[in-house]
């Protein structure tokens, strides 16, 4: 089994990777396969969101991320200021203008329907893509399921993953597909996690670029943490939420060097730090999935803290740790699942906490044993949360909820550091009890904003 940590952390934008993110990599897709049909005479398109994305597309801006497919932007390529004067023109016009394609007949209003029947059958995020002639036959259809972290799949892939029809075959040197295999190759090998992780990059890159990317990858996160304690005013959407983090940060500064904090004050740093990220999410910006949107903010915010706080910290370890980090989340994609709106919020933010508290176990010179144990004690503790964002939004819990991850990460890393090793709960195990946990928990917990905290809202 190989994941690449660049497809772990994808730069993208909020506010979700499998709302936003997938629904508007499924459209370039089908734009795409369309345009490899060559017999096809394609005059109108029509598109259907099922399940999660249509409860709560409208708070994850599900349906603006469609028609920017659909106008051929990618999440890593999007110029914001460009697309919305094209969405408007789309408004106006009612027509599309892909490259290689016919004028192609589309009304957003009537033509992108939100279907609040029955989920789709292979995932609770589903969409339906149609293209139809001018005589109204349906010249190409495709189901895709947005499954978490914005990668995106088609029914037949879905069935039948493409690692499973021969990429296996490629000559990984460390092939684990699980959390006993990885300490075992680690164990005769004696790599360390990242090294091994590094050592299946450079199957398909050469060091130079693997550096490189894992680089930008940590450039973009910082660069999305500075932006959210830089910013403040108030959040798109309903809730009318606030930033907070600006104002925490220069709380925090103010207080540096005044003799007055309390112990605990590194929580407050980890928390601002997770609590820019998201709130950068929630305004629809720049952020990298970790493993998710919705939980971008927990392995940027330990990363920071391990580079701002932690005594002896070297730069040149911030590959290691996101090595390490995709690592563990690789794992959990692989054996469980980082969706939402399949596994509730235990398959996101309890997946961040995991892979954050193994990056910084790591770089704090935790052998894999030690990185195994953090990745578990994390996971564990998040073991049925619920995914129930108020009014389908990415912001409550969702900000706050980054923040504890984040604390918790720590926390899992430092008891791991004071153990050997050695402990009662592997972490294969508690990823198949978050797997069933996710199974059995009720749809309205899994991102669908019928049940918890989005229909307790305060009265007034």
């Amino acid at each position: 089994m190989f994941l690449s940590v660049f497809d772990v952390f994808k730069i993208g934008i909020g506010p979700s990777s499998s709302h936003t993110m997938g629904p508007m990599t499924a459209a370039v897709r089908f734009l795409d396969m369309l345009r490899a049909q060559l017999d096809a005479a394609p005059a109108a398109l029509k598109v259907r969101l099922h399940g999660s994305l249509a409860f709560t597309g409208k708070g994850h801006a599900t349906d603006r991320a469609v028609v920017l497919g659909l106008l051929d932007y990618r999440p890593d390529n999007l110029d914001v200021d460009e697309a919305e004067v094209r969405i408007a023109e789309l408004w106006r016009t009612r027509r599309l203008h892909p490259a290689g394609l016919p004028e192609l007949d589309f009304d957003p209003e009537t033509d992108l329907v939100f279907d609040f029947g029955p989920p789709l059958p292979g995932h609770a995020n589903g969409l339906v893509f149609q293209a139809l002639d001018k005589a109204g036959r349906v010249v190409l259809s495709e189901i895709f399921y947005s499954i978490g972290g914005g990668f995106v799949v088609t029914a037949a892939e879905r069935e039948s993953p493409p690692e499973e029809a021969g990429t296996e075959s490629v000559g990984w040197p460390y092939p684990f597909h699980n959390a006993a295999a990885m300490l075992r190759m680690a164990r005769e090998s004696g790599a360390s996690i990242a090294g091994m992780k590094r050592a299946n990059e450079l199957v398909v890159r050469s060091a130079a670029e693997v550096e490189e990317k894992l680089g930008n990858i940590w450039t973009v996160m910082n660069g999305c943490i500075e932006r959210g304690l830089s910013l403040d005013g108030q959040l798109p959407g309903s809730l009318k939420v606030k930033r907070r983090a600006k104002a925490i940060h220069q709380q925090l500064l103010r207080e540096r060097g005044a003799n007055s904090s309390q112990p605990h004050v590194a929580s407050d740093w980890l928390s601002v730090y997770a609590m820019a990220v998201n709130e950068e999410n929630a305004a629809g910006g720049k952020v990298v999935t970790a493993p998710t949107n919705g939980a971008a903010g927990v392995v940027p915010a330990v990363l920071r803290y391990y580079l701002d706080h932690c005594a002896g910290a070297e730069p040149a370890k911030i590959g290691d740790f996101l090595l390490t980090a995709a690592a563990i989340g690789g794992l959990i994609k692989h054996n469980a699942s980082i969706s939402g709106a399949e596994a509730g919020c235990q398959g996101e933010v309890g997946s961040a906490a995991a892979m954050a508290a193994a990056g910084l176990c790591a770089v704090l010179g935790g052998t894999p044993e030690q990185v195994e144990n953090a990745a578990e004690i994390a996971l564990e503790h998040h073991l049925g949360m619920t995914c129930d964002p108020v009014a389908g939004l990415v912001q409550v819990p969702c900000i706050e909820r980054n923040a504890i991850g984040a604390t918790k990460a720590v926390a899992a890393a430092s008891l791991a550091l004071r153990g050997d090793g050695q402990h009662f709960m592997p972490l294969d195990n508690c990823i198949q009890a978050m797997r069933q946990t996710g199974e059995e928990m009720s749809t309205k917990f899994k991102e669908t904003s019928l049940g918890g905290l989005a229909v307790n809202l305060p009265e007034c």
